[in-house]
């Protein structure tokens, strides 16, 4: 059995075979996504002309997906014009074999729950901190996904309200402020070279980064804080390329305790497991059962 899959992100497509047991090939093209949502799927398929047979393919993307019928729901200006993008169909049509498709962090969530730090709970909430930052709820093993499946958009807590100014834009919300983005942003206002992540922890030992990082990791805890007592989860899983510094997940772990009340501090936090695999293996799994 071949199973092909694509996670499509903002800057990169990273795509490869899983047999059903492991990944066997695996490899990563830029996603060139500013060129719009036609040339993105025409870039997926000339990928996969390259994949060999396979029967079956999984695709993770950006943007919300209408999982009934595999279409991008809505996708913002990162991917132009990729809203209405009828991909799984597209594909079908193309390759002649099932296809399955999902959002990125419900597939990256899917993929740690069969494979890596969800493997042990039936329930838990998975956030993803990067450019903005994305969430997604597992409920008995399965993805809720809410009315028009966008559900888990925790970017848009309400975290500051006295900031908030216009809809749409994010101002006294949890991605403002939370995101790495929003850490960068701090940062390059001590020195303007600390513009990415390595950068700045790099530079942890300095005290004015020092304070910057501890005062972005509040931010990250107080959103937590209101999902912890909406959700009441055994489990909590922090993704992202951020959350590899162990520093990040620790602090938060300890500060969330002090914040929630004594009934909920059984939650666990953890980071994930699989790194920018998550999204790869989810949807890989997911096409797998379109065999069964």
């Amino acid at each position: 059995m071949r199973i092909a899959a694509v996670d499509i992100g903002g800057t990169s497509i990273k795509f490869g075979i899983w047999d059903g047991e492991k990944i066997v090939e695996w490899n990563e093209r830029p996603s060139l996504a500013r060129e719009g949502g036609v040339q993105l799927i025409r870039r997926v398929q000339t990928i996969l002309q390259h994949c060999g047979k396979f029967d079956a393919l999984g695709i993770s993307t950006a943007g919300q997906v209408d999982i009934n019928n595999g279409s991008i729901y809505y996708a913002n200006a990162n991917i132009p014009n990729y809203t209405g993008m009828k991909v799984k169909s597209i594909l079908e049509e193309r390759f002649k074999v099932p296809v399955f498709v999902e959002n990125d962090v419900n597939a990256a969530a899917l993929g740690e729950a069969q494979f890596g730090a969800g493997r042990d709970v039936s329930d838990f909430l998975c956030l993803t901190y990067g450019t903005g930052i994305g969430g997604a709820i597992v409920i008995n093993r399965q993805i809720y996904r809410g009315s028009r499946w966008s559900a888990g958009s925790f970017g848009g807590i309400l975290v500051h309200p006295e900031d908030l100014k216009a809809e749409l834009d994010f101002s006294g919300c949890y991605e403002n402020y939370a995101s790495v983005t929003a850490l960068i942003r701090k940062a390059r206002r001590i020195d303007d070279s600390l513009a990415d992540g390595r950068a700045i922890f790099a530079s942890i030992n300095r005290k004015e980064v020092r304070c910057v990082v501890e005062q972005w990791i509040d931010e990250i805890v107080y959103g937590l804080v209101t999902l912890v007592h909406v959700f009441n989860p055994p489990k909590v899983i922090l993704g992202g390329g951020i959350m590899e510094q162990k520093f990040i997940s620790t602090e938060v772990r300890q500060k969330l305790l002090s914040f929630v009340s004594p009934g909920m501090r059984r939650t666990e936090v953890v980071r994930a497991q699989l790194g920018n695999k998550a999204g790869f293996l989810g949807v890989a799994h997911e096409a797998e059962k379109l065999l069964k």
